[in-house]
């Protein structure tokens, strides 16, 4: 059996352009789908997945880790690069959906079977649509009121906020006073059953994520995510050793180096490895592993196309620390149009019962893909109120 052909399909998302990889081999209607979406950087990443296939093309494609080593480590630079990491992520996860099609079962059970009988998912206000997560004003408490309640309407028991303002390494209260107005209006309009979870996008300085965590702490969030830079994993040691907060990042790590530093240090209790980014599913496993030697739980970050929800969820499925896996359903409204999923998702409590079919259980519609071809992706460019350049 061997790989024939790695191919390309952009499709156009709004705030991203999903690019799904498609994995051919030689044996008539045998493929798998993956995906390597990464904003900002689309054609960055198909030509990566481009230069990657000359090393695959002729492989057997059931030798995955043979296959993945080779991608990583050859060309002389290794694989630690978001760019180049997400190509690899995209190919990996195809090689597995083609290894459950040869078994004839989904991926989960290669790895030993579930380990629990469904996955919760938690929403972003708004479902996904870009204007409500990442443009309502912070000072609008009312309004992020608003969009929990709808949250919960819709069926879910925890979803994620953007509650804490761009703000420049250091400033005053007013920036901190802002966000606990939100995250109480939230706290409020659902009550203490519903589970919160406060996205910084890594926006504050080490100091300013210390007083914007110390400050939500009374709240209960279920996590507080990236609250400084991820280059600055002392400082998120820190921050979590001043708050009885979870806190939570690693979504922009790649491979399981980088996560090294961050379980050493003991700087978070939840990761968020990127299934699509970190090195794939055969990489995300290893960090899972490591995670469990340091009871940390694990909650991907997924906010990208079906493919990645997919793969996100067959990995969920077989991982004994995955607490919750993140999702979008409202960011276009022709997202089930696009693909045929193996999985059911149940609208109380929004929780996921296991795929039946085999391998990740999906199928993309390659001519629905091609309604919605290549666009340059949103903009989106932050500067503080002197001119200088901030954190998006």
């Amino acid at each position: 059996m061997k790989i024939t052909a790695i191919e390309t399909y952009v499709c156009h998302a709004r705030m991203r352009n999903w690019i799904f990889v498609k994995v051919l081999t030689d044996q008539p209607g045998l493929w798998g789908w993956g995906e390597a979406t990464l904003e900002w950087h689309t054609r960055s990443v198909v030509g990566a997945i481009e230069d990657l296939s000359q090393l695959l093309i002729g492989e057997d494609p059931r030798r995955i880790e043979h296959l993945w080593q080779m991608m990583y480590r050859q060309h002389f630079w290794h694989g630690n690069g978001i760019v180049r990491g997400t190509a690899i992520s995209g190919i990996d996860i195809a090689l597995w959906d083609i290894a459950g099609k040869i078994h004839g079962v989904p991926t989960h059970e290669l790895w030993g079977g579930r380990v629990r009988d469904y996955i919760r998912l938690y929403c972003h206000l708004g479902g996904g649509k870009m204007e409500d997560f990442y443009q309502t004003r912070p000072d609008d408490a009312s309004r992020f009121g608003e969009l929990a309640k709808q949250a919960v309407e819709d069926g879910f028991t925890a979803f994620k906020s953007m509650a804490v303002p761009e703000t420049m390494p250091l400033e005053g209260l007013k920036p901190i006073h802002y966000a606990e107005a939100c995250v109480s209006a939230m706290r409020e309009a659902v009550g203490n059953d519903i589970d919160i979870m406060v996205d910084c996008h890594a926006r504050p300085s080490p100091r300013m994520g210390m007083q914007f965590a110390k400050a939500l702490e009374p709240y209960g969030l279920y996590f507080f995510e990236e609250p400084c830079w991820p280059e600055s994993i002392e400082d998120i040691a820190l921050i979590q050793r001043a708050v009885s907060t979870p806190i939570a990042s690693g979504e922009r790590l790649v491979t399981i180096h980088a996560f090294r530093e961050l379980f050493e240090k003991r700087a978070v209790s939840v990761i968020q490895p990127d299934i699509t980014h970190c090195g794939g599913l055969s990489e995300v496993r290893r960090i899972a592993a490591m995670a469990e030697a340091y009871r940390i739980a694990i909650a991907p970050h997924n906010p990208q196309g079906p493919v990645s929800t997919a793969a996100s969820i067959e990995f969920g499925f077989a991982t004994p620390g995955y607490i919750i896996c993140e999702s979008v359903h409202n960011d276009v409204p022709w997202r089930s149009e696009v693909v045929s999923e193996g999985f059911t998702v149940e609208k109380a409590g929004r929780i996921v019962r296991p795929n039946t079919r085999p391998g990740l259980g999906i199928e993309i519609n390659e001519k629905e893909v091609k309604k919605h071809p290549f666009q340059q992706e949103v903009l989106q460019r932050t500067f503080y109120k002197d001119g200088s350049v901030g954190d998006w």
